[in-house]
């Protein structure tokens, strides 16, 4: 006998054999861990309908069921096509998992483009408190980088829009990374974007203080001084 769940049929029977329902619940086991979720995720409340008042459709475990079943016939298809690209046997082809985008999140994405996003929408306090968190829940993990980059590709994104926000996320940068001169490059490049002159050269003096020999970063500087406006 069998029931269908939106796109996920599942198949009850007596004869479902002992090895059949472990390798379906390491599966399961498999793709949990790779989204660092709990069964609950996809399976709970599976009569209820797809949302509530405090369940919209789009967050309910009905949807994240639909969802996985879709994403999982997705990395099976993906699998054959690496298999037919390489013509390698499947055996000796990297194989395409859960794991292989969500690294144990549910929704994977790259840290910089949320940081930014959370700057630009939430504000710069929010941004700087989110990489915190994060970096508290899942530092030395594959989840996200935490490297230096990271924070400056966010700065990056921001300082187009939002020149002032893009200032604490790179004020974080240096906590972690003190030596790395670029990111008070970037900080005085902010702040010329609001006039502030005086603020930019201060904080390349900084940066020379750190690398004295750094070329670019004086060159920078020099031309600043020559020509710096006054707010």
């Amino acid at each position: 006998m069998g029931f269908r769940l939106g796109i996920l049929t599942v198949t009850l029977g007596v004869a479902l054999s002992a090895s059949g329902a472990f390798a379906q619940m390491v599966n399961m086991q498999e793709v949990a861990q790779a989204l660092g979720v709990k069964c609950d995720y996809c399976h709970a409340r599976m009569g209820q309908a797809p949302g509530n008042a405090t369940t919209p459709p789009e967050t309910s475990p009905r949807r994240h069921l639909e969802i996985a079943a879709a994403m999982i016939a997705m990395t099976r298809d993906l699998n054959a096509q690496v298999v037919a690209a390489t013509g390698k046997p499947a055996a000796e082809t990297t194989r395409v998992a859960c794991i292989t985008c969500h690294r144990g999140v549910a929704i994977p994405g790259q840290l910089s483009d949320i940081l930014a996003r959370t700057a630009l929408e939430k504000g710069p306090d929010a941004a700087v408190a989110q990489y915190r968190d994060l970096r508290a829940q899942y530092y030395g993990r594959q989840s996200y980088d935490f490297s230096e980059d990271t924070l400056f590709a966010a700065a990056e994104k921001v300082v187009r829009v939002k020149p002032a926000a893009s200032i604490p996320l790179l004020r974080l940068n240096i906590e972690f990374y003190p030596k790395a001169v670029r990111n008070y490059a970037q900080i005085a490049f902010a702040y010329t974007r609001d006039l502030d002159d005086e603020s930019a050269i201060a904080t390349l003096e900084k940066a020379l203080e750190i690398e004295p020999e750094n070329g670019a970063i004086r060159g920078q500087l020099e031309q600043l001084k020559s020509y710096h406006r006054k707010r």
